[in-house]
């Protein structure tokens, strides 16, 4: 018998970006920009191994992807569902190692105007399922995200190496 058990977490990370909260949602809701910044692989085609990939950024689309550390594939499946622009971004997902669901994720994603840029706020809501990664799992979830997002502030900044695939 396989032991069950549940750990609830809630993290937020907040940034300040000095660009404009469209700039910074565009980030989210193009395919070209993920692809650079997201550490999500590539969202657009089918890797032989690790499967099809999607990206579909409506209210109701949803964004698929899978990448291979240390002899495991993750899968990451989301559901947009709230997609305000310039503003809001509501999603849920789902995580997977080699085909075991680990963990199922609310998200929102909030974008404010401020003086000289944008006040982004990412909240999540996790539920870890059954062990994968024990008690530290809301814990290297808030660092990988934190890595991501880290990934867009770099994006973002003046003079990035990054092509910027929008204007402002």
């Amino acid at each position: 018998m396989s032991s069950r058990s549940v750990i609830h977490d809630t993290f937020t990370i907040e940034r300040t970006y000095p660009v404009s909260p469209e700039r910074v949602f565009s980030a989210f809701a193009s395919v070209e920009a993920k692809n650079v910044w997201g550490d999500t692989g590539n969202l657009e085609g089918v890797d032989d191994e690790l499967g099809a990939t999607e990206f579909d950024f409506r209210a109701g689309g949803r964004e698929r992807f899978a990448v291979k550390m240390d002899g495991v594939t993750f899968r990451y499946d989301a559901l947009y569902y709230d997609i305000v622009p310039n503003e809001r971004i509501v999603y849920a997902y789902e995580m997977y190692a080699n085909d075991v669901r680990i963990s199922v994720s609310v998200t929102t994603i909030q974008f404010v105007e401020m003086d000289g840029g944008t006040a982004f706020t990412y909240t999540e809501l996790g539920v870890y399922l059954d062990g994968f990664d024990g008690a530290e799992a809301p814990r290297f979830r808030q660092e990988g995200t934190t890595e991501m997002i880290d990934n867009l502030k770099n994006y973002l900044a003046p003079n990035s190496i990054f092509e910027l695939h929008d204007a402002d």
